[in-house]
């Protein structure tokens, strides 16, 4: 009997992380996980909410502009459960994924991203970027 015919390869990588790189924080961590994930050939994609398309993420510019984005297996997880599978993907941080997991740990976690991190660089970001156009000079590219 034959083999059956080899399915196709799947082009749609594994994890798919959703971030604003017109934040200067934000910029600075991702493009760290990125140059890892390269350098490690691990199936994790990074997009740049301001060069997607947002359609199939289902958020607005704004929306996505607010937090951390990630999508694994079908499921979208945003703000510290996102990090926690981002994290958990890459060899050299499961350890900072299962110290944030933690319980208790993970809701003062949630609590200082939620209510406090990603508001502050959110706000910080749209200020820059009212400046910008106040100025006529667009978004700020950093």
């Amino acid at each position: 009997m034959p083999d059956p015919a080899p399915k196709p390869v799947d082009e749609t990588p594994e994890t798919a992380v959703l971030y604003n790189a017109e934040c200067a924080v934000c910029r600075f961590e991702i493009i760290h996980y990125e140059r890892y994930s390269e350098n490690n050939s691990l199936p994790i994609e990074f997009e740049d909410l301001n060069q997607t398309d947002l359609n199939p993420w289902g958020l607005t510019q704004d929306q996505a502009a607010r937090r951390l984005y990630l999508r694994k297996n079908g499921e979208m997880l945003s703000g510290i459960p996102a990090f926690l599978v981002l994290w958990q993907d890459m060899p050299r941080y499961r350890w900072l994924a299962r110290v944030v997991g933690l319980p208790g740990i993970r809701q003062v976690a949630c609590l200082v991203y939620d209510r406090l991190l990603a508001p502050i660089l959110y706000h910080r970001q749209r200020h820059r970027y009212a400046g910008a156009e106040k100025s006529g000079n667009g978004p700020v590219q950093q």
